[in-house]
């Protein structure tokens, strides 16, 4: 069972564990389990896909519950009138607060082999990131005798594919556990030293106006499973809201 973040006639919100895909794609034919046909068996109806998160990427993903719903969702994202906010974890010290300006051309899906663009027109992406906490580790990676890294709080304000782990990569801060993007040799320590095999990349918070009675709506999705007992591990967790966390987990404010 998937678990339910929002519903009422109009949305359904879930959280999407790591790992699984969206919905069915030819780039992986072998596999059978896809968040679109998981809710609609979940919930008995019809349910259409409005945005896509990454296989690799927790957190909210919406659906509506009526094409004509989904059409004013699609276009709310479009006009970026969607406000969505993303927790990574990243290789390096970033600055604190920053923000990548950096067009993107057009690539092909989850599984491609080695992130090369599609196609030849880049288009405009911009990504804002504050750093929330930053930590050294004991663990010789390359050349250096310890590895620094970032706990990152993304805000995409356009929607190009894997945007957010391109943009990073950009900036030499790629996320732990990009395997496209990313350095092998830190994805290789989490996985060794610290148990976390998933990309640390979580879309924890979606703001936006109801398409259909315009009242302010906020869908949280709180950190779970490895994204959190990193987190809490690495003593990061008074460094995020209360409600990106589950209830019992100090936070900023006790």
């Amino acid at each position: 069972m998937l678990p339910i973040l929002f519903r009422d006639e109009h949305l359904v919100a879930i959280d999407k564990p790591a790992g699984l895909l969206v919905h069915r794609t030819a780039l992986d034919a072998h596999e059978r389990r896809f968040a679109l046909q998981m809710l609609r068996d979940q919930l008995g109806c019809h349910v259409y896909a409005i945005h896509r998160l990454d296989r690799g990427t927790s957190g909210v993903l919406l659906f509506a519950l009526s094409s004509e719903v989904a059409r004013m969702m699609s276009r709310m994202f479009e006009q970026r009138r969607v406000d969505k906010r993303y927790l990574a974890v990243v290789r390096g010290h970033p600055p604190l607060q920053g923000e990548i300006d950096h067009p993107l051309r057009r690539c092909f899906g989850d599984d491609e082999a080695d992130g090369e663009a599609a196609t030849p027109t880049a288009q405009q992406a911009i990504t804002r990131y504050r750093q929330l906490a930053t930590i050294e580790l004991p663990y010789a990676v390359d050349p250096y005798p310890r590895s620094r890294y970032a706990l990152l709080e993304l805000t995409p304000l356009s929607g190009r594919r894997h945007q957010l782990r391109r943009h990073l990569k950009h900036i030499a801060h790629p996320i732990i556990g990009d395997t496209t993007y990313g350095k092998s040799a830190h994805n290789r320590l989490f996985r060794s030293r610290l148990g976390c095999q998933r990309m640390l990349l979580a879309c924890t918070e979606l703001r936006f106006a109801h398409p259909v009675s315009g009242l302010p709506l906020t869908v949280v999705a709180p950190l779970a499973g490895e994204f959190l007992r990193l987190v809490e591990r690495l003593q990061w967790a008074a460094t995020l809201p209360p409600e990106w966390l589950p209830a019992g987990v100090a936070t900023a404010d006790g």
